[in-house]
């Protein structure tokens, strides 16, 4: 399917402005067609080349992708490069930035997709590494439906935000649509601790959720660049499937109203 690329600006109660890189389907002659919207998060380098790729891979099989600029506190939305400066002005930005500045981004994000006449009123949330997390706390607001996180940070810790005492897995309970969290187990960033607290937390909370742990990826699997020897296109590739499943049934479909049947699952082999 065809994208194309622009962005909007939105000004936030912070007195910055936030930039929201927009990746929107296109289908010629048909320009009133209707699309699910879907926010991705950048991980602590905002919105870079591998994640303008990754938003555009979602974008072109039928989807509004908005990427907002997250560190508009403190820079402008240019992304920050990857190396040693940028990896420490990323992770130094991602515990100063308010919790609440994060919460505002994602319903100042939320809010833009819902407002463009193409949008058909479905949301999903995406995003890698420190967007993962962002990914998890858009799925609290109640308009989004599905949420895909890859290797999602600092959830165990309570590390986010000012302060480093986020409440993202105490809240877990509020997320009312489905949820996949994808894992890579040899991530020393989410060790086995970690991922066992999320699991558990989730599956106490009664959330639908499926957990994918994967067997000898790293962390930052997904980025496509610079990601220090850890990229696995092939691994990578079987997790979008996962994303795309979740995203066309729970953002594509129409369900109506639930029949009030219960399901019945037969113990058959």
């Amino acid at each position: 399917m065809l994208i194309t690329e622009s962005f909007h600006d939105v000004k936030t109660s912070y007195g910055t402005t936030m930039r929201l890189y927009v990746f929107h389907p296109k289908i010629p002659n048909y320009p009133n067609v209707k699309f699910p919207g879907v926010v991705v998060w950048s991980e602590i380098y905002q919105c870079s080349a591998p994640v303008a790729r990754f938003c555009k891979d979602i974008a072109g099989q039928g989807f509004i992708v908005v990427c907002p600029s997250i560190y508009h506190n403190f820079i402008d939305h240019e992304p920050l490069p990857y190396d040693v400066k940028g990896t420490d002005m990323g992770n130094e930005f991602k515990i100063k930035k308010p919790l609440k500045s994060y919460d505002e981004d994602s319903t100042l994000a939320i809010d833009y997709l819902l407002s463009l006449k193409t949008c058909n009123g479905k949301i999903g949330s995406s995003g890698m590494c420190l967007g993962g997390h962002l990914a998890f706390r858009s799925a609290l607001d109640p308009r989004v439906s599905a949420a895909v996180c890859f290797f999602a940070t600092d959830i165990h810790s309570h590390a986010l935000g000012e302060g480093m005492n986020d409440d993202s897995l105490e809240r877990c309970g509020e997320i009312k649509g489905e949820i996949i969290m994808i894992f890579g187990c040899k991530d020393n960033h989410v060790p086995l601790e970690g991922r066992d607290l999320i699991r558990s937390e989730l599956r106490k909370k009664d959330v639908e959720m499926t957990f994918i742990e994967i067997n000898d990826a790293q962390h930052a699997f997904v980025r496509d660049e610079m990601s220090k020897g850890r990229y696995d296109p092939a691994t990578t590739k079987n997790c979008f499937e996962w994303l795309m499943e979740l995203f066309n049934r729970k953002l594509k479909l129409e369900y109506g109203e639930h029949d009030g049947v219960a399901t019945k699952i037969d113990n058959v082999c």
